[in-house]
């Protein structure tokens, strides 16, 4: 492969100290979408501390959506040994299912603060994509949510342990295109 000099590289290792490197990029993620919330927010007149008021609670509540998705749509991992249910370290959410409860939860605590729905709405809007962008560089880091083999320069590496069959080589970088797409929806 003429083009495998120029791929991305995987990083070699999963964890940043205590941290898993997938999570530190949901947190920043999320972290990212709250400030951009609240800057919003402020921008028409709104308290932006209201926007992190919620965001306590929004945030953990779509986290246990993202859960309960993967879980309903992979309950066959789950049919044998229900405690993995809650092993979350060991994989699984469902962004969908974050969206959904997280929505929910956000939308009830602005109601309860007097926000208007679409005012809410328009300033959550860009600081959603981009919290998903910011959380599929977990994916580059756990060597996950690529595509078929590829020889493009701008192709992945991955590790035999992560890759199909075990054979390593480099492979299209879903991750980075859906991590593109995502800011340019932002």
């Amino acid at each position: 492969m003429i083009f495998e000099l120029a791929a991305i590289p995987s990083p070699p290792w999963r964890s940043l100290g205590p941290f898993q490197a997938y999570g530190l990029m949901i947190a920043i993620g999320a972290l990212a979408a709250v400030e951009i919330a609240r800057r919003e927010f402020g921008s028409k007149g709104g308290d932006p501390d209201d926007f992190s008021a919620i965001a306590v609670w929004a945030i953990p509540a779509g986290l246990i959506g993202a859960r309960l998705y993967h879980v309903i749509t992979d309950y066959h991992r789950f049919t044998d040994n229900w405690v993995d249910i809650f092993k979350v370290r060991e994989g699984g959410l469902g962004i969908p299912g974050g969206l959904i409860l997280g929505v929910i939860v956000g939308v009830a605590l602005g109601r309860a603060k007097g926000i208007s729905l679409p005012v809410g709405l328009d300033c959550v809007a860009p600081s959603i994509p981009v919290a998903a962008a910011i959380g599929r560089l977990g994916n580059w880091f756990n060597q996950e949510l690529y595509g078929s083999a590829s020889d493009l320069p701008w192709a992945v590496k991955i590790d035999a342990d992560h890759a199909p069959d075990g054979i390593a080589g480099t492979f299209h970088p879903v991750f980075l295109y859906e991590l593109i797409w995502n800011f340019g929806l932002a």
